[in-house]
C-alpha cells in the first residue's frame, strides 16, 4: 500500500502563491523522481546544488530592491536593532546537544521572508517552512552488518511545515510533513532510512500568552495545551529526540502541556503519548500497546550559575496488545512482553562567569519491570569545556565521559541494561555505532570557526562495554562468557559545516573507527579475515525555501 496524502503545493486560502522559480523547480524535479538507477543517484545531490543558487539569487534580488525614496538616515534606523531583552535562559555549550527549536530552524514567519515583497507583509500569523536534504554516504565495513561490504547509499528527506498562530488565539494549529527515501544501498531498507509521505506533526493547540503571569524580568509565562501528533526534543536529547541526523523522525501521538517559555524563570513540560510505529510504505500508526508519560522542568532562577532540569519518564507496555515492533515488523514472541520502566534524572549545567569554563552533568536512574525481570539500571554523562573567547576563531575544547549500565548476570532475575527510550546515538558516536546501552565512553573534542561561516569540530573517542557479558547494541554482538573483553574500539571524527548561500548549506564529515578486542573477536567469528576498521564519509546538501 502506497501512502498518499493530498498536499496543496501552489494555492493557499484561494490565493496563488507560486513563485516562477518554485514552479520550474517542481517541473524539473518531478520527472527526476520517476527515474531509476544511477540517474536518480546522481540527480539528487546535483539538483540541489544547481537549483539552489538560482533560487537564492532570485530571492535575494527581491529582498535587496533599493528603496530610493528613503534617506540614508532612515536606512540606518531600519537596520538598528533594539538591545535584547534580558531573560533567564542560558544556552549550554555542550557538544552536539543543541535541541531542535520549536518551530524547527528551517521555519520562518511569512512576513519575515521574501514573501513580504509578494503581498504578504501583514501575514504575521503564519509560519512556513520547506526543507530538502540530500545525503551521500560512503561506508566501508559497517560493523552493524554481518559481512564486510562497501555501501554508497543516497538519502533524500523532504519536509513541509505550516502553522497558524495569533490570528485565532487561543486556537492554533501546526502541521509538519516529511518524506524520507533511500537509494543505491546494498542492504534492504528499514524504517530508520525510509518513511514515505507521512505527517510527523499535526496537532491543535490552545495557547494562552500570559496565563501564568510574568517572571521578575517581565517575560510572559504562557500555557499551551496540544493534542495530536508531536515530534520534539528534551533535555540533552539522549532519551527524547527527533533524531535530526537520521533520515526518519521519532514522533508520538497524544497530549502535551507546556507551562512557561524557554526564556522565563521556570518551564514545565507534561505529556501522555502513544509512540508512533513508522512504516516504510504504509501509513504510520500509534502503538496502542505502549504508553509514554513524562514530566520535565527547567529551573532557571540561578541560571547565571546553574540551570537545573529534573525529569521523570514512564514507559508502559502491554505485551498482549503488541502488534508491531519498533522496526515496523510484526511483533515476535520476544516483543510481546509486559514492561514498566521508570526513569528519573537530574541534569545541571552552567557557564562559569567570564572564565571561559562550562560544564554539564546528567544522572539517570531506572527501575521497574521488564518482561518478568526487575529493572535496575543507571547512567550518567559529564562534560567540561573551555572556550578561548578572545581568539577570533572562538575555539572550544572539551572532555566528556558517558556511561549506561549493561546486564551483568543472565540468571539473577534482574536486568541492569539501560533502556535508551527514544533518544539518538549522535552525541555518542559519529559512526552511529554507540547507543545509550551497556556503554562506557570517553571523548575529547575540539571545535572552532576559522571564518564567520565555516564551523569545524573534531574528536577522539574510546568505547568499552559497561558489562562484558551483555551485548554491543548497534551490532548485536554478545559474548555471555565475557571472554572477548570489553573494548569495542576507538574513533576519530571530523565535521565541517558551511553555508553556500542563504538557501543552501553543506555538511561534510568523516569518521574512522578502529575495532577493539571485543569487536574484533566477535566479527572474526562471523566472518574470518574481516577488516578491523570502518571508514565512513557523508556529505549533506540542505536547501530551504525561506
Amino acid at each position: 500500500m502506497i501512502k498518499i496524502f493530498p498536499v496543496p503545493t501552489c494555492r493557499t486560502m484561494n490565493r496563488t502563491v507560486c513563485n516562477p522559480v518554485a514552479t520550474n523547480l517542481s517541473a524539473s524535479l518531478l520527472p527526476a523522481i520517476r527515474k531509476s538507477g544511477l540517474e536518480i543517484h546522481a540527480g539528487i545531490l546535483a539538483g540541489c546544488l544547481l537549483i539552489a543558487p538560482a533560487f537564492a539569487a532570485e530571492q535575494e534580488n527581491i529582498q535587496q530592491k533599493p528603496h530610493v525614496e528613503e534617506s540614508g538616515q532612515k536606512v540606518q534606523e531600519k537596520k538598528a536593532k533594539p538591545p535584547a531583552k534580558p531573560t533567564y535562559y542560558v544556552q549550554y555549550r555542550s557538544s552536539g546537544l543543541t535541541l531542535q527549536s520549536d518551530p524547527p530552524r528551517y521555519v520562518k514567519q511569512a512576513n519575515q521572508t521574501w514573501l513580504k515583497d509578494q503581498g504578504w507583509q501583514d501575514v504575521d500569523w503564519l509560519d512556513l517552512g520547506v526543507e530538502i536534504r540530500a545525503r551521500y554516504e560512503y561506508i566501508n565495513n559497517d560493523f552493524r552488518k554481518k559481512t564486510e561490504t562497501i555501501d554508497e547509499p543516497f538519502q533524500l528527506r523532504s519536509r513541509l511545515y505550516a502553522a497558524i498562530k495569533n490570528k485565532f488565539d487561543p486556537l492554533r494549529a501546526t502541521f509538519e510533513f516529511q518524506d524520507s527515501r533511500r537509494y543505491n544501498s546494498q542492504y534492504p531498507d528499514t524504517n530508520l532510512e525510509v518513511n514515505k509521505t507521512e505527517f510527523i506533526q499535526g496537532y491543535g493547540e490552545l495557547y494562552f500568552k500570559d496565563a501564568l503571569g510574568k517572571d521578575d524580568l517581565g517575560t510572559n509565562r504562557p500555557l499551551s495545551l496540544r493534542y495530536g501528533r508531536h515530534a520534539f526534543e528534551l533535555t540533552d536529547k539522549r532519551l527524547i529526540a527527533r533524531n535530526e541526523f537520521r533520515n526518519t523522525t521519532n514522533n508520538f501521538q497524544g497530549i502535551r502541556a507546556l507551562l512557561g517559555s524557554k526564556n522565563s524563570d521556570w518551564q514545565a513540560d507534561f505529556f501522555a503519548f502513544n509512540p508512533i510505529v513508522r512504516f516504510m510504505d504504509q501509513t504510520d500508526k500509534a502503538n496502542d500497546a505502549q504508553w509514554f508519560y513524562g514530566a520535565k522542568f527547567d529551573l532557571r532562577k540561578w541560571s547565571k550559575i546553574v540551570t537545573f532540569q529534573p525529569y521523570y519518564y514512564l514507559l508502559q507496555q502491554n505485551g498482549s496488545k503488541m502488534k508491531y515492533a519498533s522496526s515496523g515488523a510484526f511483533a515476535t514472541a520476544a516483543d510481546k512482553k509486559d514492561r514498566e520502566i521508570h526513569t528519573a534524572g537530574l541534569r545541571a549545567y552552567g557557564i562559569v562567569a567570564d572564565t571561559g569554563l562550562d560544564w554539564d552533568l546528567n544522572y539517570l536512574k531506572q527501575w521497574g519491570e521488564d518482561g518478568g525481570l526487575n529493572q535496575d539500571s543507571y547512567g550518567y554523562n559529564m562534560e567540561a569545556g573551555y572556550t578561548f573567547g578572545n581568539h577570533a576563531w572562538k575555539p572550544r575544547f572539551m572532555a566528556n565521559m558517558g556511561y549506561a549500565s549493561g546486564d551483568a548476570n543472565l540468571t539473577d532475575q534482574t536486568s541492569q541494561r539501560f533502556e535508551g527510550l527514544f533518544g539518538f546515538a549522535r552525541p555518542w558516536s559519529h559512526s552511529n555505532y554507540i547507543k545509550m546501552e551497556n556503554i562506557r565512553a570517553v571523548k575529547l573534542r575540539g571545535e572552532f570557526s576559522p571564518t564567520a561561516n565555516l564551523k569545524i569540530d573534531f574528536g577522539y573517542s574510546w568505547y568499552d562495554l559497561a558489562s562484558a557479558t551483555d551485548r554491543w547494541a548497534a551490532s548485536g554482538y554478545r559474548d555471555t562468557s565475557g571472554k572477548s573483553g570489553k573494548e569495542i574500539g576507538q574513533e576519530f571524527d571530523i565535521l565541517a559545516r558551511f553555508p553556500v548561500t542563504k538557501y543552501l548549506s553543506m555538511v561534510a564529515g568523516y569518521s574512522y573507527f578502529m575495532a577493539g578486542d571485543f569487536a574484533e573477536a566477535q566479527s572474526q567469528k562471523q566472518q574470518p579475515g574481516r577488516d578491523n576498521d570502518t571508514h565512513y564519509v557523508w556529505i549533506d546538501a540542505m536547501v530551504v525555501a525561506f
